[in-house]
C-alpha cells in the first residue's frame, strides 16, 4: 500500500506491507519546500536508515510523485497495489474512507470551499496519481471521518438552522492522527482521553471510549488554537471590521487568517517554534508567540476536560507535541488546576509516559502515524469483495 500525504508545500509518503495482525513500513520519506529552489527529498528504509537525501528542487507535487515512483523502482520495492491519499476535508457528503471514482472526485471538488488551503493540492496529487498509477485503485482517507459521529452538542454551530443544510457545522480534523493514537493505546486505551496534535496545524480532541466527542477545529482547519500561520478561533467581529474598514474581500481575509496569522503573525519573524525558541531571549514578540501558543493549547485542553467530565490521559503528538519538551512543560504548567504534573527528566527525554507519579492524570508522548493509518484503510478497501458496497 502506497500512502501519499500531501501538504501545501510538502508530500509525505510511505510504502507499507499489510498482513493480518501486522503492518511493516518498507520505505518512507518526504519531499519538502516543493515549488522553491530550497526543495529537498529524503527517504528511509524499514530500519529508519537514510537511503536518499537530495537537495534538488521539486517544482510541483507532480514532480514529487514522480520522484517517489522512481525511488520505488530504484530500490526494487514491491509494486504498490493501492494508493491511499490523506484528504483533509470531504465536505458534508464524504465522511467515510472510500475508493475514488468520478462521483467522489466531484464531491472533493465541491469540498474545496471548506479547505482552500489543503484541497487544491490534494486534488492535484490525486489526479496525477490516477494517471501515473493508472492501473491502481485510489483511496481517499478523510481527516473528518474520526469525528463524524460527534454529538450534536459539539457538532452544531450557533448559527441559523438553515445553514446546516449547506454543511455548516463542526467537522474536526487531524482524524487520522487521532485514530493512530487510539490504535497505539490499544488495550491500555483510557475511557477519557485528550489528544493534543501540535504541529504547524494544531488541534485538541476529546475522546471517550475511543470515539471523538468534541474537538477544537470547526468548519475548517483554520479554527481552534493558534497555529503556525493560522489564527485559530477569532472574534468574528474582527473580520467584519476588516471587511468594512479595510475593504478586504473574501480572498484577502482568507490569506490573512490562513497564511499571515498565528505564530508568524504574532512574532513577525517565523511560524516555526524552533526559530522562535532561538529568538525568545532577545525578541519579545517571539517570546509572546510561544507563550500565547502554550496558553491557548492549555485553555483548550481544560475546556475539553469539561466535555469529557474527567481526564485519564493526555497524549501529545505531531511535530511540536512529540519533539518540543519546552512547549509541553509550558502547557502542563498551566494545567495545575487539572492536577497535571510532568516528570522533568522524562519530559526532557520524550519517553512514552512523561507525567510525574503524583499527577492526577497520565501524560504521554506518542508519534502521529497518519501514513500508517492511510495504508490500513487502503488495504481494508482494497480487500473488499468486488460486490461489496463502497462507503462514501
Amino acid at each position: 500500500m502506497l500512502a501519499l500525504n500531501s501538504g501545501s508545500s510538502s508530500l509525505k509518503f510511505g510504502l507499507y506491507h499489510v498482513k493480518p495482525g501486522a503492518i511493516i513500513r518498507l520505505l518512507g520519506g518526504e519531499a519538502e519546500s516543493i515549488g522553491t529552489m530550497a526543495g529537498s527529498f529524503h527517504a528511509e528504509d524499514s530500519n529508519g536508515l537514510a537511503v536518499r537525501t537530495d537537495s534538488s528542487a521539486l517544482m510541483s507535487q507532480e514532480d514529487a510523485v514522480i520522484r517517489v515512483a522512481r525511488l520505488l523502482t530504484e530500490m526494487q520495492m514491491p509494486a504498490p497495489q493501492t494508493v491511499g491519499h490523506r484528504i483533509v476535508h470531504g465536505g458534508p457528503k464524504l465522511r467515510q474512507h472510500c475508493v475514488i471514482d468520478s462521483s467522489v472526485l466531484a464531491e472533493l471538488e465541491a469540498a474545496v470551499v471548506f479547505a482552500p488551503l489543503h484541497m487544491p493540492v490534494a486534488l492535484s496529487v490525486i489526479r496525477f496519481s490516477m494517471t501515473h498509477f493508472s492501473a491502481l485503485p485510489q483511496v481517499a482517507c478523510f481527516d473528518t471521518s474520526f469525528h463524524a459521529q460527534m454529538p450534536d452538542i459539539a457538532r452544531v454551530l450557533p448559527l441559523p438552522r438553515a445553514l446546516r443544510a449547506e454543511g455548516v457545522q463542526r467537522y474536526g480534523f487531524h482524524g487520522l492522527s487521532c485514530e493512530s493514537i487510539v490504535r497505539q493505546l490499544a488495550d491500555s486505551l483510557p475511557r477519557n482521553l485528550l489528544i493534543a496534535h501540535l504541529g504547524n496545524g494544531a488541534s485538541i480532541t476529546a475522546v471517550k471510549d475511543g470515539r471523538s466527542i468534541d474537538t477544537s477545529m470547526g468548519l475548517t482547519p483554520t479554527g481552534g488554537i493558534i497555529m503556525g500561520t493560522r489564527c485559530g478561533d477569532l472574534d468574528p467581529g474582527v473580520l467584519v471590521y476588516l471587511a468594512r474598514h479595510h475593504a478586504l474581500n473574501a480572498a484577502a481575509l482568507e490569506d490573512l487568517v490562513d497564511q499571515c496569522s498565528g505564530l508568524k503573525g504574532i512574532s513577525g519573524v517565523s511560524k516555526d517554534l524552533r526559530d522562535l525558541h532561538k529568538l525568545a531571549d532577545s525578541n519579545p514578540d517571539a517570546r509572546l508567540a510561544i507563550d500565547m501558543f502554550c496558553l491557548c493549547a492549555a485553555k483548550q485542553l481544560a475546556a475539553m476536560s469539561v466535555s469529557l467530565g474527567t481526564v485519564d490521559t493526555i497524549v501529545f503528538t505531531a511535530g511540536i507535541g512529540q519533539h518540543d519538551a519546552r512547549v509541553r512543560a509550558l502547557i502542563a504548567g498551566h494545567l495545575g488546576i487539572m492536577g497535571v504534573r510532568l516528570d522533568e527528566g522524562r519530559n526532557r527525554d520524550a519517553g512514552d509516559v512523561i507525567s510525574d507519579p503524583a499527577s492526577r492524570c497520565q501524560v504521554r508522548v506518542l508519534p502521529s502515524q497518519e501514513d500508517e493509518q492511510i495504508a490500513r484503510h487502503a488495504d481494508a478497501l482494497y480487500c473488499l469483495p468486488a460486490s461489496s458496497d463502497q462507503p462514501g
